[in-house]
């Protein structure tokens, strides 16, 4: 194995190899994200349980709680696999900033390697994203919104009036 020892030469590979690090910044803030929504997943899985185990909680409550609870497992199991395919992610694309350095220093032929490294590794983060936005979706739907309630309809003045005529209702007052 035989390496450049001119300096420009070393100097293009450390440029061609510092291009997906771009993207191993990004896979690092996702993992940050998604991080965090695991811990609060398990935080309200943790209340939920800690109440259940209590006791003193009415049955339909109860099953209320443990519905929740299947759904934290099953938004738990998604992040899982975001957090997974992130990681693999970042080791697909830490390989091929090794592999590109390499191939440009050195007389090895792996660069093929480091275009299917690096590929492999957008498609981990395409699938992670995918997985993040099923996760949030199936969060959103578990929210509750308050809905406020159905006000009364005004009487409206009758469609053969004229506008500046006084209604039925403003006469009597």
């Amino acid at each position: 194995m035989n390496f450049a020892s001119d300096l420009a030469t070393v100097t293009h590979g450390i440029q061609l190899a510092v291009a997906p690090v771009f993207l191993l910044t990004a896979v690092s803030g996702m993992i940050a994200a998604v991080a965090g929504r695991l811990a609060r997943i398990i935080d309200r899985a943790r209340f939920l349980e800690n109440r259940l185990e209590n006791g003193g909680v009415e049955e339909a409550r109860a099953k209320r709680m443990y519905a929740e609870l299947g759904e934290l497992r099953h938004r738990g199991w998604l992040v899982n696999g975001c957090l997974a395919l992130l990681t693999f992610c970042a080791l697909l694309i830490g390989l091929t900033i090794v592999l590109l350095f390499l191939g440009e220093t050195s007389n090895l032929p792996i660069l093929k390697m480091a275009t299917v490294c690096f590929l492999a590794g957008v498609a981990c983060f395409l699938l992670a994203l995918l997985c993040f936005l099923a996760e949030t979706l199936l969060a959103t739907r578990l929210l509750k919104f308050a809905q406020l309630p159905v006000q009364p309809a005004l009487p409206q003045a009758p469609m053969d009036m004229e506008p500046n005529q006084p209604s039925a209702l403003t006469r009597r007052a």
